[in-house]
Formats: C-alpha cells, structure tokens, sequence
C-alpha cells in the first residue's frame, strides 16, 4: 500500500536533508516534487492544490528556518496536514435501538460482500452480536457467498423471504431482532455504474428500515472514479461513512487522501487484504504516517497483542534465556507470527529506515520458507520437538517425506536453531556482551 508514492516521497525528503540549511528556492523546488508525486499517485487535483498551498506557507514561515533540521520540519509540517486532509477518524454509531442497521452500499466488484463479512468479524470481537443479510437477490450465489462467508466467521446469515431486496432487508432485520442481535449488516446489491433503479431500491430499504449508518463500500484500485463513484451515492443516500477496499493492491493510493476532502464523508475501515482479518479501522495520522515513509508502529503493534498471547510469550523467553528452549516453543512461535499477516504485510509498517535491512527481502519468498518451516516441525512427533538430539538418519527421511521436504533442509533448520538456542543461552548467563558481533 502507497509503496510507489512514499518511495517517491522519501527520495525527496532524503533530497532535502542532504542540503541543511533551506532556502526558498529549496523548499518550492521540494514542494514541487511532492506535487508531482501526489499526482501521479491519483490524488485529487484540487486536494493536492489546497494541501500543498498550506505546506508552502508553513513551510517558509519561522517554525522551518528557525527548526534545528529544516528538512524534518517540512516533513512534520506536511505530516500535519496530510492528516488534516483525511479527517477525523470515522467511529460506527452504534447508540440506539437494536438491533442497529448498518447498510452497505456500491459498485459490483467493489469487495462489498466480502466487507461485510470483515465487519461482522470486527463487530463480533468488540463484543456485538451479529447478523448478516443477503439482500442482493440479482447477483448469481450472492446470497451463496455471504452465507460461506457468514459460517467463516461465525455469523449468521438472513437470505429468506423471496427476491424483493426491501423484503428482505425488513423480515431479516426482524429476524435478527428475535434472535437478541444487536448489529444487522445488509448487504445490498452493485451495479455496474449507479442508475435510477439502483438508487430507488436503496433510497426505498433506507426509508424502511432507517439504518444507523449508510456505508460505502469503494474500490481504492479505481483512483478516482472511486472518488466520483462515491459523490453520486452521497448525493442519492447522504452516506454516513467509507469503506475502501483493495488498498493492498493499490500502489498508488491517491483515492484514499481524495475522499474525505472531495466528499466530507468520513472514511472508517480500509481494507488491507483478501483475508477476512485484513480491515483495519481508518486512522488518519497512521495513515499518513504510512504515505511519508513512516512506518504505522501502532498498528504492528496491535497486531503482535492480538496474535501473540502475552504470558505465553513471557515463559517462552524464560525459556530460551535458560537453553531450555525447544522445536516445540519454536513451532509456537511461529504460529503465532503467522496469525500477525503476511510477513509482507508487517514489513510494511515498519518505518522507512527500519526496513532498510529488509527492503531486498521477497515478502512472498519469506512466507512461503516460513511455511515449509513449519511443515518441517509438524512432521515431528512431540517428543522428536521437545528432545531434537534423538532425529536420527531415517527419523529425518520420515519428515522430509512427510513435510515435502529434503532431508538437507531439515539438517538445515536443525543446525539453525541448535545456534539460535546456544547464543541465546549464552546471552541468559552473561548478558548482551555474549551476542557475536552483529548480532549486539
């Protein structure tokens, strides 16, 4: 996500460092790079125009000629108001009777079942109870993948009461009442490009069934069309918020700095990833920390405490500090990164430096070493994991066979932790002098 524009960004501000003291002739030039960049990455015209002429101001007043490192400063200054651009974080109204409507709306194509699904499971974790229903009876097995979905998540799933979207949307909103729900997500039917018809249906279920919120879900992949997309259905509907889907596969991005300023309409979630665990709720600084080569920290963060049970982790480095380390606490380590994402995924929240170091490493490559990784350990019996000095020649032919591996690989990854557990144990007797250099 914004992969080419915060690499573009960054070669400018490293441009801007390396001349020290700034003179305005240096901030213009800087600026007018950013803008090129910030276009050819699908940001509005007019949002680049107003952002930047506030940067500019900023930028040649005292706060950047009296700043200890200028270049910083106008990295900081444009910080601010690429945040000041997206708005205030999007929060789900969820005051009021239950159970509360929220209504999901757009384009086909956009990822709007599939988001459904991703908000249910957000929902659910926050402690809502969920229904789901199907009210696109146009498309073919719509309702078919939204109860797949459901089951994946475990959330029921409303597709009864004949082919009038309005029906539906009534009798499983009542349905979901009985069963104690407390969120009814309706997913609603796309078209190909908004029309009357359209329009009519969603402006008749809104009238009906009153939903707390109106939900667009937008395809960040179509630049602007999605911002275009996005002001007729606001027209129409007076959305309440934004969904943008498919930001994993945008490299430009541009739609999600357009929205909020070319709509008003808040942006709540974006989606980062097919997975259903891939929505993440919109938060604008972390977002534009993303965009300028920052890295999002807080969000890696967040995903280590949900994948990685605290006291789990608490006696596994115990543990390892002590030798007592094992292939066993080592598979469960990995299992537990992997419930973090794509390693291409994490890598992409570390700030810019941070991921020097890595930025020649294939994330798809790692992912799938990491899986054959595992593979390996899970061909093990749990004594062969806690006790790995016993895998002699023919146990290691068995997990090769088993793991659809070489036997040198499995060698390999031995030889890899027996190093891993002696400095470690090293490290536990004499502390962080003992790492071997590079490693301190």
């Amino acid at each position: 996500m914004f992969e080419t524009l915060s690499e573009k960004l960054q070669g400018i501000f490293r441009e801007l460092g390396r001349k020290g003291k700034l003179r305005e002739s240096d901030i213009e030039s800087g600026l007018r790079e950013v803008r090129l960049a910030l276009l050819e990455a699908d940001v509005h015209y007019q949002v680049v125009k107003t952002m930047l002429d506030r940067v500019h101001a900023r930028a040649l007043g005292s706060e950047v000629s009296r700043a200890l490192d200028p270049a910083q400063q106008v990295v900081k200054i444009l910080h601010q108001e690429l945040v000041s651009e997206l708005g205030e974080p999007g929060r789900l109204r969820m005051t009021g009777p239950t159970p509360r409507a929220l209504m999901l709306v757009g384009l086909q194509g956009s990822g709007k079942t599939t988001a459904a699904a991703k908000l249910a499971r957000v929902l659910k974790q926050r402690g809502e109870r969920v229904w789901m229903v199907a009210a696109d009876t146009y498309r073919p097995a719509a309702a078919e993948q939204l109860t797949i979905l459901g089951h994946q998540v475990d959330v029921p799933v409303y597709s009864e009461s004949g082919e009038d979207p309005v029906e539906r949307c009534r009798a499983g909103v009542e349905a979901a009442d009985r069963a104690g729900a407390t969120v009814a997500i309706l997913d609603t039917a796309g078209r190909s490009q908004i029309d009357e018809p359209l329009m009519d249906e969603l402006r008749a279920i809104r009238h009906l069934i009153k939903p707390a919120e109106i939900i667009l879900v937008a395809d960040a992949m179509t630049g602007q069309e999605a911002v275009n997309f996005a002001s007729g259905f606001h027209e129409a509907l007076q959305l309440t918020g934004l969904i943008l889907s498919k930001m994993d596969g945008d490299a430009r991005g541009g739609a999600a700095i357009s929205m909020r300023a070319v709509t008003g309409v808040p942006l709540k979630f974006i989606g980062t990833g097919e997975g259903l665990e891939a929505l993440e709720a919109f938060e604008p600084d972390r977002l534009a920390s993303r965009i300028l080569g920052m890295g999002d920290v807080l969000s890696l963060i967040e995903k280590a405490e949900a994948g990685i049970e605290r006291e789990q982790a608490g006696r596994q480095a115990s543990r390892l500090m002590g030798g007592e380390f094992t292939l066993e606490d080592f598979a469960d380590q990995l299992a537990q990164v992997r419930q973090m994402g794509p390693l291409g995924k994490i890598l992409e929240l570390l700030p810019g430096g941070m991921r020097l170091p890595t930025s020649g490493v294939d994330g798809d490559l790692a992912e799938r070493q990491l899986g054959r990784t595992q593979a390996i350990l899970r061909s093990m019996t749990p004594v062969e994991r806690r006790k790995p000095e016993i895998l002699n020649g023919s146990r290691k032919r068995r997990i090769a066979s088993g793991s659809g591996t070489t036997v040198q690989e499995v060698n390999q990854l031995l030889r890899q932790f027996q190093q891993m557990r002696r400095i470690f144990k090293q490290v536990g007797k004499r502390g962080m002098a003992a790492l071997p250099p590079g490693l301190r």
